[in-house]
C-alpha cells in the first residue's frame, strides 16, 4: 500500500505545510523495517514508523523544521533505541526526513501515475554533504521476480562519497478475488483494504456492496462470475463464499480448471468438503485436482464462527502463503483442513 502518496497531495492541494518520514536504514532490533514511513503536519501524522518514543522523537523534529528558513529540506537524523529514547529495542534507526512542497508535486504524481499503471519505481534522493537534497529522481525499476523480501539497509554512498537514499516503489503484487459479499466477505474486505494487495469483490447482488471502499478494492456487481475467474492474472488467490451452495460448487468446479491458482480456499465446514469432493469424484475430476481447495479456510488455532475471526484467520492465511513464497498451499500446508 502507498497512501503516502494521495495523502501527500491532498495535503500540498490545501496548502498544508508537510514533512515525509522514511526509515533509511535498521539495525540491530526496530520497531519497523527500511522504507516504512509517517507523514507529519503541524497538527497531524498518517502512517508510522513504529510508535513510541522513537516516532514521538521524529514527530517532534520535523515539526520544529516544517517552517524553519535556511534549513535543508531534506536531511538525515541517526537515533539510537536505547535509554535515551526510553526504549529497549537495542536497534538504530536511521531516519530521511522531507519537506516537502509544491514542487514536489511533480515527483508525487508521477509515482502514482506509475504505480497505477503497474510499474515498478525506483526513487532516489541524493544528498550533499551539507545535508541539502537535489531534485528527486524516479527510474523504472529492475523486475526482481518473485523476490520482494525487505531490506535493512535504503541509504548508501556513491562513488563520490555523496549519501543518497533509494527505494523499490511497487505495485500490490497479490491478487485476490473474492466471491460473496456476506458478513465473512465484508469483514475481510475491511481487513485486506489495509494490506498491499488488489481486491477484485465479486458478487450479483449490487446492492450488498459498502459505498465507500479503500483504493485497492475493485466491485464486480455480475451474474456471470466465471468472467470474472477467466481475467484474472495468474498466480491469484481466489475465495469463493457466496451465500448459495450450488454457486460454491460451480465456482470451484470451473477455477479447478485452471493450473496457475496460487491459492482456492471455500468457507465452509469439514461436512461441506466431504460432500463437494463427493460430487467432484462423481464428474470425474481428479482428486488430485479438487484436494488442492483449501476448506475449512483461515490458519489453525484461530478459533471462532463470528464474521470477524473467520476473516482474521483468512487474512492471516493468505499473508503466509504470500511470505512463503509458495506457488499454492498443497494439502501437507493446510493438513489441519483435512483432519
Amino acid at each position: 500500500m502507498h497512501d503516502w502518496i494521495d495523502q501527500a497531495l491532498w495535503s500540498l492541494d490545501r496548502g498544508q505545510a508537510l514533512a515525509l518520514v522514511s526509515v533509511g536504514w535498521a539495525q540491530g532490533s526496530t520497531p519497523r523495517e527500511a522504507g516504512a514511513k509517517l507523514l507529519v503536519s503541524d497538527k497531524r501524522q498518517w502512517l508510522t514508523i513504529g510508535g513510541g518514543q522513537l516516532e514521538w522523537m521524529a514527530v517532534d523534529i520535523a515539526r520544529k523544521r516544517l517552517y524553519a528558513a535556511h534549513v535543508p529540506d531534506r536531511w538525515i537524523e541517526r537515533l539510537p533505541l536505547g535509554p535515551s529514547l526510553g526504549q529497549c529495542c537495542g536497534g538504530m534507526v536511521h531516519l530521511l526526513f522531507e519537506r516537502l512542497n509544491e514542487s514536489d508535486r511533480v515527483w508525487l504524481m508521477s509515482l502514482r501515475d506509475r504505480l497505477l499503471l503497474g510499474q515498478a519505481v525506483v526513487r532516489r534522493v541524493s544528498l550533499t554533504s551539507q545535508g541539502g537534497a537535489a531534485q528527486v529522481q524516479l527510474a523504472q525499476a529492475p523486475d526482481l521476480g518473485a523476490d520482494d523480501s525487505v531490506p535493512n539497509k535504503l541509504l548508501a554512498k556513491d562513488e563520490q562519497g555523496v549519501m543518497f537514499y533509494a527505494e523499490r516503489i511497487a505495485p500490490a503484487t497479490q491478487n485476490i478475488v473474492i466471491f460473496g459479499a456476506g458478513h465473512v466477505g465484508k469483514a475481510l474486505v475491511h481487513i485486506l483494504g489495509t494490506l498491499p494487495c488488489r481486491v477484485t469483490w465479486v458478487d450479483e447482488r449490487e446492492e450488498m456492496f459498502p459505498t465507500a471502499l479503500p483504493d485497492n478494492i475493485t466491485i464486480e456487481a455480475t451474474d456471470t462470475p466465471e468472467a470474472i475467474i477467466d481475467q484474472a492474472p495468474p498466480e491469484s488467490f481466489f475465495l469463493i463464499m457466496t451465500h448459495d451452495h450450488a454457486l460454491d460448487q460451480r465456482l470451484c468446479e470451473y477455477l479447478l480448471r485452471r493450473d496457475d491458482v496460487a491459492y482456492l480456499g471455500l468457507i465452509g465446514s469439514m461436512s461441506k468438503r466431504q460432500k463437494f469432493e463427493h460430487r467432484f469424484r462423481a464428474r470425474g475430476i481428479p482428486e488430485e485436482r479438487y484436494r488442492q481447495i483449501v476448506c475449512p479456510i483461515g490458519e489453525p488455532g484461530i478459533i471462532g464462527k463470528q464474521p470477524a475471526v473467520i476473516a482474521v484467520a483468512v487474512a492471516a492465511q493468505l499473508l503466509r502463503a504470500r511470505v512463503d513464497g509458495a506457488t499454492r498451499l498443497t494439502p501437507m500446508q493446510c493438513a489441519h483442513a483435512l483432519v
